[in-house]
């Protein structure tokens, strides 16, 4: 007897986390790993955070749970944040935090999509927005993105679909590319989406992260926009899945609704460590000032290795790159590069289904000793690849 099964479980696996499997397999074995592969910071919360963590687990609270958009007192201090960076006015009842951002693509694409409504994403673009999408019942549809758009979508390509879109995701910084829309572009984007009854999602989850372009917020530009955006990256708190949207009115009823009956809420905890991580915001700008020497490394260790057409670096911590010219199988050459260097990277099949065969991601999160070290070893290894 055949038990049905449902099609949404049929999604494809997330490549990066494969490279992250054989990684760890290579490491079981003894051999050592050098991960530019995964997209996570290789530091975590500041000593001082992790200690008044440490009270407030000593404490009585007995860590129940929050109300589904979590915490006030997160939430107030979220709204304040993004006040400081945008000098906006972000009012407290339009934040709501989530058990990371990937619950928060979740009950966005449930609260503002019907089955069959098209959605437009950049190709290449994270993987998860268009499987999460799919799973929903909505369509992706791939925006060809490249060099002449800064690896992002544009209003031009907007009003030259045959077919309308619904929604489209915009993530500047981009993930896999590190690419962003300058702000006067990223604006009129923004009022272009709201003007024709486009829902707009910005993913802001690299907010923090950038190297001389100032990140501009969709909620300074359109009341009908969601934002996304997470305590993982610029905070180093990946594990503790927590991210926080600002919602449009018309939607923050719903997605509560939707958010009660799947997650309950946040986890308390990751709640609390969140608000001490508010208020260390120094020691997070010095992480980032690591990135930023570790782009200059890898950019420039990649340039000797003969690897020069790379994506805008503008921010995240990624380096998107063509290796057309060393391989059109781009996970073959990952896994090459793996067995025969130590050093793992994402293939860019993971991004773009169509022309990820060429392209390879390098994250340059980790220590400034990893990625020197990787670097030598491909400068070795590229040239006889």
């Amino acid at each position: 007897m055949t038990l049905k099964a449902s099609v949404r479980g049929q999604m494809p696996p997330f490549l990066v986390m494969e490279v992250l499997r054989a990684s760890a397999s290579r490491e079981v074995s003894g051999l050592d790993v050098l991960h530019l592969e995964i997209g996570q910071p290789s530091e975590g919360i500041p000593r001082a955070v992790a200690d008044e963590v440490a009270v407030a687990l000593s404490d009585s609270d007995p860590m129940g749970y929050t109300v589904a958009e979590g915490l006030p007192a997160l939430r107030r201090r979220i709204a304040a944040h993004a006040a400081r960076m945008y000098g906006i006015d972000v009012p407290m009842d339009r934040v709501f935090c989530t058990v990371g951002s990937s619950a928060a693509f979740l009950l966005t694409f449930l609260a503002a999509f019907e089955p069959g409504d098209r959605v437009g994403l950049a190709n290449p673009g994270y993987p998860s927005y268009r499987h999460i999408l799919k799973a929903v019942g909505a369509e992706p549809v791939l925006l060809p993105v490249g060099p002449n758009s800064r690896y992002q979508p544009t209003v031009e390509m907007l009003a030259e679909l045959e077919r309308p879109l619904d929604g489209l995701i915009v993530a500047s910084p981009s993930n896999p590319t590190g690419s962003m829309i300058p702000p006067k572009e990223f604006a009129d984007l923004v009022r272009y989406c709201h003007e024709s009854g486009i829902r707009l999602i910005s993913d802001e989850i690299y907010h923090g992260i950038t190297y001389g372009m100032p990140a501009a917020t969709a909620t300074a530009f359109s009341p009908s926009a969601v934002v996304i955006n997470s305590f993982s990256k610029y905070f180093c708190m990946t594990g503790w899945r927590l991210g926080w949207m600002v919602l449009p009115r018309d939607l923050r009823r719903s997605v509560e609704c939707i958010a009660q009956n799947l997650y309950i809420s946040p986890p308390t905890i990751s709640q609390i460590a969140a608000i001490r991580a508010l208020d260390h915001l120094p020691a997070f700008e010095a992480v980032v000032h690591r990135y930023a020497a570790n782009r200059d490394i890898l950019t420039a260790g990649l340039a000797q290795a003969g690897i020069t057409r790379i994506a805008p670096p503008d921010g995240a911590f990624y380096i998107y790159a063509d290796v057309s010219h060393l391989t059109d199988d781009s996970k073959a050459w990952c896994n090459r590069m793996l067995d025969e260097t130590g050093v793992a990277a994402a293939p860019g099949l993971d991004f773009d289904p169509v022309n990820g065969c060429r392209m390879v991601r390098f994250s340059y999160s980790g220590s400034r000793e990893t990625v020197t070290a990787a670097v030598d070893r491909l400068k070795a290894w590229v040239p006889l690849s």
